[in-house]
């Protein structure tokens, strides 16, 4: 990407503050005590490629209310651009109260009635440089409810018009949505507009969903459930609305590369003792767009993008322990090196 523009990436979605458990591996109901830190995957993103040394603006929203100081502070102290961060009246800055029980549960719940982000409008895309990026990146929560959705879908398209590479993270929380079935009518419009998705095999199967039994259970995140379907047959049919790559995040065994002429790609992940598994996924997504930016094979960029998440599931939380460019490297020469 040769392009001169003033940003690298403009991330546009959820910011909260995320309360993790201190007390790892108890039951939720026997936690003591949480650390305070800043998360939401767009804002978690942001954060990343920041710190591996991205020029990057954050469009999210949040409250006039304590919180809504305490995630600009940390964004400002990040260096990240929080310019076009509109305070809404009336509406509260989210928050995610998170357990962690490794290696394979990690209850979270979400407290997002009346959520500023989600009241992100077409003036406030309007208000922010869409056209400055080289990269837009935009969450599939972003497109649960009005207005945030119509605005999402207002800026990717100004975005792709621009001549930005447009990025969706899937992003499937179930319990943001009144039914399943929506989030996956909502991701088939907006991949129209993309140009690179990236999401879990679940995230993937659901975005194809239209059976009404087709989530075992409604927060399957929390409890291990499956969605169930074909991954393969759901990849064919999420390529051929449009976009040129989709990234198929696999946990320890990395990701597959789905391309749109038919080619898969297989790149590994780095193997680690997993701490937290929460924040693993931005971590990857800043690393593969770090990548993506300085113009590296998308295989070169899922390899960085691995060993960012590798590094985020040793740590307690997400944006707070985002790894930095000289760390990521020192880590893959370490650890099977490219």
């Amino acid at each position: 990407m040769s392009q001169e523009r003033r940003y690298d990436l403009i991330a546009m979605g959820r910011s909260s503050i995320d309360l993790y458990a201190n007390d790892v591996g108890v039951p939720f109901v026997e936690i003591k005590s949480f650390a305070a830190y800043v998360g939401g995957s767009p804002t978690n993103i942001a954060v990343g490629t920041r710190r591996l040394g991205l020029r990057t603006a954050l469009l999210t929203a949040v409250g006039e209310d304590p919180v809504g100081d305490f995630v600009l502070h940390f964004l400002e102290q990040e260096g990240v651009e929080t310019r076009y961060i509109p305070r809404k009246p009336g509406r509260r800055t989210s928050a995610v109260v998170l357990g962690i029980e490794p290696p394979d549960r990690f209850p979270l719940v979400f407290y997002r009635d009346n959520a500023a982000d989600i009241a992100l409008t077409i003036d406030d895309v309007l208000a922010t440089p869409i056209p400055q990026a080289r990269v837009f990146e935009f969450a599939g929560t972003n497109l649960s409810r009005e207005p945030s959705r119509s605005a999402t879908l207002f800026a990717a398209e100004w975005a792709r018009q621009a001549g930005a590479t447009v990025v969706m993270d899937l992003d499937f929380r179930p319990d943001q949505w009144h039914d399943p079935r929506a989030f996956g009518v909502a991701v088939r419009r907006a991949l129209q507009l993309v140009h690179i998705a990236i999401g879990t095999e679940d995230e993937i199967k659901a975005a194809t969903l239209t059976e009404p039994a087709g989530v075992e259970v409604p927060d399957f995140q929390m409890s291990g459930a499956r969605v169930r379907g074909d991954v393969a047959a759901a990849v064919e049919r999420l390529l051929a609305l449009g976009p040129e790559l989709l990234v198929e995040k696999r946990g320890e065994a990395g990701v597959r590369l789905h391309f749109a002429d038919g080619r898969q790609v297989d790149v590994p992940g780095f193997p680690v003792e997993v701490y937290n598994v929460l924040g693993a996924g931005d971590a990857f997504a800043a690393g593969f767009i770090y990548g993506h930016v300085q113009g590296w094979p998308p295989e070169r960029a899922a390899r960085l993008g691995n060993a960012c998440g590798a590094i985020v599931v040793t740590k307690h939380g997400c944006a707070n322990f985002m790894p930095r460019l000289d760390e990521v490297m020192a880590f893959i020469e370490t650890h099977g090196g490219w």
